[in-house]
């Protein structure tokens, strides 16, 4: 299952910098997985042993996955998971 991963401007070193990339998984936490598995150090960046870091915001279709089953979000063919930094300082990906 084909989803449009969107990536910020500070990973984009890890995916040779594209600002798109698809990826396969049909919950967030799976495409994260294989994110992961073709541009290592990707799941570090978003991801602590809690969960989606605090900073990280991640969006399935516009919908903040906070607001819907966090990284067990369904995602179905032909989606967009969109990686947006919080806007604060102190902190980067």
């Amino acid at each position: 299952m084909a989803v449009t991963v969107r990536i910020p401007t500070p990973l984009r070193t890890l995916t040779g910098g594209a600002d798109e990339v698809p990826a396969d998984g049909a919950t967030v936490a799976e495409v994260i997985d294989h994110l992961e598995a073709n541009h290592p150090g990707m799941k570090e960046r978003l991801c602590d042993d809690k969960g989606v870091r605090r900073f990280v915001n991640l969006y399935a279709n516009d919908e903040d996955i906070r607001f819907l089953d966090n990284l067990e979000t369904a995602l179905k063919d032909g989606d967009t998971l969109s990686i947006v930094p919080a806007i604060a300082g102190g902190s980067s990906l």
